[in-house]
């Protein structure tokens, strides 16, 4: 007997029934986003059986758990999921229950694209049952607006922001506080109007805030995760050329990704296949408007633009750049 071997089939034999009890799980609660059938399982079993595994003590025994699974594009590398290397189209709704904190997005391929009608008509669809959408209690009981998104459906960039503040859930559109006004500059300096773009957020309606007048926090792991699919499916229907992340909970909803924004920002990530620049959200330059803190969040910018092949000025160039 191969004491490797048999590690690995106890492991993929958990990692399948974990997924398909998790799958029954989701839709007794009404998720469905998770193929729970024999070719799906098939299908599971067949993709896990190409991500490397390095044995240890801890996963040969009864309790074997995933942290030995890797990243089959760096040996020595942990993988942050074990299923972050499946490429099958056909989970690409793989999306925890809503309990659970979100996974790192799985990189699934972009499904066709459509014609401008047919993702008018794709769009409008999905609007309405985002509109009524009623998966967070606490959210629905405390929300005025569903916050779905505004903008260009055909717009080659789409911004994508944390989650509705209460101006944003008076108005039922998202950026539109002080933060918002300034959003609103960054995208006039690039040469673009807000009906040219798609802005739209991590979550749909304000995250509530018991016991409190004023002020926002930020959404939690759960609420993140139940809202997320929504956001995908706008994705998948818009494909902009580029993305942009604002601000760290952005890039955690979008990525999965942690490591903060002071890290990630300037370094282009892949949403799918999309370009994806994590900057500062603007509430952070409402806070410290330092120029130097400015300059780097429209260096940023500067790099969208030169990725979509649009023009820059020198006034673009030159923007927060100290004085000579």
């Amino acid at each position: 007997m191969n004491p490797i071997s048999d590690s690995r089939t106890l492991l993929f034999d958990r990692l399948i029934k974990a997924a398909l009890g998790k799958v029954h799980g989701d839709r007794e609660v009404g998720i469905h986003f998770l193929r729970a059938d024999s070719s799906g399982a098939a299908s599971l079993r067949k993709a896990v059986a190409h991500v490397p595994v390095t044995a240890s003590p801890a996963a040969t025994g009864a309790q074997a758990g995933l942290t030995d699974v890797e990243s089959p594009d760096s040996p020595t590398q942990t993988a942050r999921h074990p299923l972050a290397s499946l490429q099958n189209s056909n989970w690409s709704r793989l999306i925890p229950s809503p309990m659970s904190p979100p996974e790192p997005t799985v990189q699934f391929p972009m499904p066709a694209p459509l014609d401008r009608p047919a993702r008018e008509a794709a769009v409008a669809a999905l609007r309405a049952k985002v509109i009524a959408c009623t998966r967070c209690p606490n959210l629905v009981s405390a929300r005025k607006s569903v916050v779905f998104g505004v903008g260009d459906i055909h717009a080659r960039l789409m911004f994508v922001g944390e989650a509705p503040g209460a101006d944003e859930d008076a108005q039922g559109e998202p950026f539109v506080g002080k933060a918002g006004e300034l959003l609103t500059k960054i995208i006039i300096a690039m040469g673009f109007s807000r009906e040219q773009v798609f802005i739209a957020n991590i979550l749909k309606c304000r995250p509530d805030t018991p016991g409190q007048s004023a002020g926002n926090r930020k959404p939690t792991p759960a609420e993140m995760a139940t809202c997320i699919p929504w956001l995908h499916e706008q994705i998948a229907l818009i494909r902009p050329e580029a993305m942009v992340a604002l601000g760290a909970t952005a890039v955690e909803g979008l990525l999965g990704k942690t490591e903060g924004i002071t890290r990630l920002r300037g370094h282009w990530q892949s949403y799918r296949g999309i370009p994806l620049m994590p900057t500062f959200h603007p509430a952070y330059l409402l806070r410290n408007q330092a120029p130097a803190e400015k300059r780097k969040l429209w260096e940023d910018m500067l790099a969208v633009l030169r990725l979509l092949r649009l023009p820059i000025s020198p006034k673009q160039q030159d923007y927060f750049l100290p004085k000579p």
